[in-house]
């Protein structure tokens, strides 16, 4: 089943002899539960692509689908709304708010859209994740490598239609940053979960299902493997 569609997407800044195009007509499927890496060199476009596939942007033309509604018919109320429980991020940056500790911060988007926390689900998820030990644990007090984890138990929490990663491995060591994909890996498959992870890490691309590689706004190659 198709969860994310991307028709002619654009996005242009500027004009005349300042027009950059970061993207130029892209368009791609992806099915429920697939994990695709988008790949490209610095300026590619991987950003700005994923940025428009969670709405966190508005492109110049072109339509975004995810899990049967158009981003761009919505109000930014509604895609507010709609981000919040559809759509899980996962950033290079963590992003953990410093006075949570891992399981407020992992339950965090599921109280704020008013929800009911589904305990079993969280712990099962927590257990998957290496992370049991540490749920009274403050961010600060984390490895790199385990603050990755709390945002991935994060952007799992709420069971979002798809997962967008953005560079997740960018601030880890090679040896954290497999460990920490394959955990990705191991939760997309269990929950059934869609990811869509931007990197520019070769190793890390090749453990997606498939590969999709970006040059100047533009697709160049689809690989897909197991």
């Amino acid at each position: 089943m198709e969860i994310l569609s991307v028709s002619h997407l654009k996005k242009y800044y500027g004009s005349n002899e300042t027009l950059v195009k970061a993207l130029d007509d892209v368009s791609l499927t992806v099915s429920q539960g697939e994990f695709v890496a988008i790949v490209g060199s610095s300026g590619s476009g991987k950003s700005t692509l994923l940025h428009m596939l969670g709405g966190l942007d508005h492109p110049t033309e072109g339509k975004v689908t995810v899990a049967g509604r158009q981003l761009q018919e919505m109000s930014e109320r509604e895609l507010t709304i709609f981000r919040r429980r559809k759509i899980g991020f996962i950033f290079q940056d963590y992003n953990l708010l410093p006075l949570l500790n891992v399981y407020e911060n992992v339950v965090l988007p599921v109280q704020l859209d008013g929800g009911k926390v589904d305990q079993k689900f969280i712990e099962g998820l927590l257990e998957t994740l290496g992370l049991t030990s540490k749920l009274y644990a403050m961010p600060n007090c984390l490895s790199g490598g385990q603050q990755q984890r709390v945002a991935i138990a994060r952007a799992l929490a709420a069971r979002p239609a798809i997962i967008l990663a953005d560079e997740p491995t960018g601030n880890l060591d090679s040896k954290t940053s497999q460990d920490v994909v394959g955990l990705l890996k191991v939760t997309s498959r269990m929950y059934n979960q869609t990811i869509v992870m931007i990197t520019h890490n070769q190793e890390i691309a090749q453990m997606a299902g498939r590969i999709i590689r970006l040059e100047d706004g533009k697709i160049h190659g689809r690989n897909a493997h197991d």
